[in-house]
C-alpha cells in the first residue's frame, strides 16, 4: 500500500460491501488487486485496512486480522460457508489473466442458465479461492432467454 489515504470509491458507495478478515493484508491485496483488478479506493495502513473497487463497480473491504471483530473461532479456509460473486464485463479477459498468473482455478470457465421467474439468465463464470480460502465467483452476464 502505499500512504496516500485515498479517497471515497468512484462509483459511490454500494449499498453493502462485505468486510472480510484476512491472515496476511500484503497477501490478500497482491491477490484482489494485483489478480483480479481492484484497486485501493482507501485504506488506513495503522488498521492494515484497504477498501477495495474494480472499475465494473465491484467492492470489497480487507482487514487484517485483529481479535477485535472476530465473533468466534477463525480457522483456515476462512470462508467456509460464503461465496462471493463478482460480476466483471470482460470474464474471458480476467479468466486468460489469472490463468497465465499460475493462480489454481478452482472451477473452471463455463457457461450456465439458471431459471428466475419465467426467463433463464446466462453467465459465463469461473471460480477461484483467495489465499485465506474465501470462494470467488467471477462471471459476466450473457442475457436471458424464454424458459424452453
Amino acid at each position: 500500500m502505499d500512504d496516500r489515504p485515498g479517497a471515497p470509491p468512484r462509483s459511490g458507495w454500494a449499498r453493502m460491501v462485505p468486510e472480510i478478515l484476512v491472515e496476511d493484508i500484503q497477501a490478500s491485496l497482491s491477490f484482489w488487486r494485483d489478480l483480479l483488478g481492484f484497486e485501493i479506493a482507501y485504506h488506513r495502513p495503522e488498521e492494515k485496512f484497504a477498501y477495495l473497487e474494480r472499475p465494473d463497480d465491484a467492492q470489497i473491504m480487507l482487514c487484517q486480522r485483529s481479535g477485535v471483530w472476530e465473533t468466534g473461532a477463525l480457522e483456515r479456509p476462512f470462508g467456509r460457508g460464503v461465496m462471493f460473486q463478482v460480476y466483471v464485463d470482460d470474464v474471458d479477459r480476467l479468466h486468460a489473466s489469472v490463468s497465465s498468473k499460475g493462480w489454481p482455478i478452482h472451477a473452471k470457465l463455463r457457461e450456465v442458465w439458471r431459471r428466475y421467474g419465467d426467463r433463464e439468465g446466462g453467465q459465463r463464470e469461473f471460480f477461484v479461492l483467495d489465499p485465506d480460502g474465501y470462494l470467488i465467483m467471477l462471471a459476466q452476464n450473457i442475457g436471458e432467454r424464454p424458459l424452453p
